[in-house]
This record gives C-alpha cells, structure tokens and sequence, in this order.
C-alpha cells in the first residue's frame, strides 16, 4: 500500500519516539531495580553483621534473648531469616528454627571463599557473609523478602507501561498535526502549481520566506515557469513573425506570376518580372535566415556551443566576407589604443552567432549611410572588450529607440531602405548570450553609434 508523504513522517516520527521511550523506560526500570536490590542487600548486610554481633561479641546476650530481641525489631525485614555457622559447619543461630534456606556445605565454603555471596532464592535475596571475631570465624546467611521494594518496583514497572502506551498515542495524534503544518507549505505550493496552465503562465509561486527549502522549491517553480513562458512566447511570436513577414513577399510572388500569365508579354517584359521575383526571394531568403537565427539565439544557451575565440579576428573575418558580397561597402577597423596583452582578446562565445550579430551592425552602419562607410574602434574597458560601430547615417528618432531592438519592428525613416527589422533583435540576443551589453547612441540626420561590450577571459 503507498502511503503519502504525510502519514510517511507520521510513522516515522512515531517509529522515533517510540525507541526513545522503550530505551528511557528501560533505562529507568533497570536501574530503578538495581537501586533496590543493592539498598536491600545493604541492609541485609546491616541485619546479618548486627545479629552476628550480638550473638558472638555481647556475653550479655545469649541464643534465647537474642531470638526475642530480633522478633521485637520494629524495623525487622519483612520475612526476615539470619542463620550462623561456627566453623564446624554447626548451625549457632537460627532467628525461625525453620529450614526454609537451604544451606549446603558446598555455599559454606564458597562463602568463606569469597567472604560475601549474594544470589536469589525465589524472590528473597541472600546474602552469605564471613564474620570473623579474634578467635573464630564465623559463616551468617541473612534472608528476606523486599515487599515494599518490589512493590513500589512493579508500581513503577506499570506507570511506565501506561505512560508508554499514552505518549504513543499522543505521539501519532501530534506527529499528524506537525506532519500537515510542516507539509502545508509544500501543499499551497501544488495547489498554485496545478493552476497554472498554458493560458496562465505568467503565474508565480508564493516563495514564502525566500530561505527555506519549501521557499528554494517555489523558486525552482518560478524559474521553470520563467523559461517555459520564454519558450512558449518565443514559439508564439516565432509564429506569429513568421506567418506574418512571410505572406508580404509570397503573396507579391504570387501575385507577378499570375498578372504576367494573363497574357503573352515580350522577353523584356519576362525578365523584368522575374528580376522582380528574384529580388523578392532574396528578401524571402534574408527572411528566413533572420528568422532561424533569432529562434537559434533566443533557444537555450546550454544548447548553444561555447568556445574560446579571438574576437578581433571574427571582425576582420566578419569584414572580409562583408565586403565581398557588397564592394561599396567602406569598413574601419582601428584600435584605440595598443593591446598588448592578448588574453584581453580572447572571449568565450559562438564564432557563428558572434559573426551574425557582427554582420548585422556592419551592415546596417553602412546601408543606413550615404557614404556607406562604418568606423569601428576596438577597446578595453576593465575586463571587458568593448567595439563602438560609429557611422554618418540617417540615425533614429528619439520616439523610436525604444523599440528598436524589438522584432520587425523599424524606424519610420527606414521604410524606403530593403530590411526585415530582424537585425538588432538579433543582435541583441546574442551579445546578452555571451554576457554582454549593447546600446545605443543616436541624432536624427547626424549618425549612429552602437557600442557592445564582451567579457574577455582574464
């Protein structure tokens, strides 16, 4: 039978308390009982020693007086019997005149043995002594039942039972109630989890007190629904982008093809509608790369290959490969100052992310400016490497930087130049991949300058 979490530590709780009341219960039982049985045989002792010495020290006191001093001993052990052997095994005093103790010549010489021999005879305790005087020596044996001790033992032996079974109890009543305080925390947790759906994800868990580890786990929660939310908005938007972007080129596609079939046309004619359609399918193609590349960039990172590069030479790369696609294109890269130490270049990041974001602002520098040049200064700024894209373009109104690094979104006075709005969201995304910044510095009609900002490995 599975049982829950709940009545889990119910029992367990139980099963702990109860071995700490079986061994403290044993605890104080057995030494209760050894208190007893050493304070009786203590005065067993007491009893033996005194009788013994009446009888063989006092010359007042003979076998007959002393048999009534000790049947008028207030303080006379319950059941009382004290034997006396002289050294020939010959009994001298018996308090009872009774054989109720047996006595076997083989005790009487362990006794002597040992000088003190103590043992259980039924539920009376013996106590076999050697007292010896200047002349003799003499064997006492003392005997009697601990009434009142054993009593108060067997008294002790049931409050112990009875407070056992009632802690135990008390125990599975309180161990229940602290199970369901302690696990309600956990509880409210599920019950705020099981609301939550794909509809509602932007719903958090009460972290509590922020420290503890029901607190940690609605902290994991949050952090889960954090990324799921990331996840599902990013496939949303993916969707919504891309359903949306998509439909403008194909459907003027679309719409060339069938206007140029409705009747025959010249070869001119022809060409200039496929040159239209050409130009339309490389924006479709511009598209979808963006398109990927944003999914790529907004996907897990642990997902993304990291490696050490040198970030100096993925812009010279990244400049090359500009420049042969686009010939008009006039890039500067120039140092601000001498690097020497070249540790100061090494970034840890993705070469083929790192080029796209790189490409990206190249080439918006450049399309965006008359001359169609970009000035790029390299520096170090702390433990940072830091590359500022400084160009003479048609900038950005105030009203619009703060959209600008949102998807397809583009500035009013951009309208009239070919792009997708897809680059600096992209770019965006992955600077903040390799633990980095980026901004913007821009004047309508004056330029732009765009500066990102990647931690070296030091």
């Amino acid at each position: 039978m599975k049982l829950n979490i709940r009545t889990r530590l119910t029992l367990q709780f139980t099963y702990i308390v109860t071995f700490i009341l079986i061994l403290f219960s044993f605890i104080i039982y057995y030494f209760s009982a050894t208190y007893r049985e050493s304070e009786f045989y203590s005065r067993l002792e007491n009893k033996a020693i005194n009788t013994a010495k009446l009888l063989i020290e006092v010359k007042e006191v003979d076998y007959d007086l002393l048999k009534i001093i000790d049947k008028n001993t207030i303080n006379a052990l319950y059941n009382e019997k004290v034997i006396i052997y002289d050294y020939q095994d010959k009994q001298i005093y018996n308090n009872l005149d009774d054989d109720s103790i047996h006595i076997s010549k083989a005790l009487l010489d362990q006794i002597r043995l040992k000088k003190d021999v103590r043992y259980h005879q039924g539920k009376h305790e013996v106590i076999g002594l050697l007292y010896a005087d200047k002349y003799d020596r003499f064997v006492v044996i003392a005997s009697a039942l601990d009434k009142y001790g054993r009593s108060k033992l067997n008294n002790l032996k049931w409050i112990i039972i009875i407070g056992f079974f009632i802690s135990i109890g008390l125990t599975v009543f309180i161990g229940r109630i602290y199970a369901s305080r302690a696990l309600k925390p956990m509880s409210d947790v599920v019950k705020q989890v099981d609301k939550i759906t794909i509809a509602s994800l932007n719903m958090r868990v009460n972290e509590g007190n922020g420290t503890d580890e029901i607190a940690q786990l609605a902290i994991t929660f949050n952090q889960m629904l954090e990324r799921l939310e990331s996840a599902f908005e990013m496939q949303r938007s993916f969707v919504s982008n891309a359903s949306h972007e998509l439909r403008t080129p194909l459907t003027s596609i679309t719409g060339q093809i069938e206007v140029s079939l409705m009747k025959p046309r010249t070869q001119e004619e022809y060409e200039a509608v496929l040159d239209s359609i050409l130009e339309d399918i490389k924006n479709l193609n511009s598209l979808s790369n963006g398109l990927l590349d944003l999914a790529k960039a907004s996907s897990d990172i642990s997902a993304i290959t990291l490696r050490t590069l040198r970030i100096d030479e993925i812009l010279w790369e990244t400049r090359t490969e500009l420049i042969k696609r686009n010939s008009d294109y006039n890039i500067s890269i120039q140092f601000k100052e001498p690097i020497d130490d070249e540790n100061k270049l090494a970034v840890f990041g993705n070469d083929h992310l790192l080029k796209i974001a790189i490409v990206n602002l190249m080439d918006n520098a450049c399309k965006y400016s008359t001359d169609k040049s970009v000035e790029i200064i390299l520096s170090v700024s702390g433990k940072q490497f830091v590359a500022e894209f400084t160009d003479k373009g048609i900038g950005i109104d105030s009203a619009d930087m703060e959209k600008i690094f949102q998807p397809f979104f583009r500035a009013k006075n951009a309208n009239n130049i070919s792009g997708n709005g897809l680059g600096l969201s992209l770019t965006d995304k992955i600077i903040k991949i390799h633990r980095g910044t980026i901004s913007i510095d821009s004047q309508l009609n004056k330029g732009t300058k765009v500066t990102f900002c990647i931690p070296f490995i030091s």
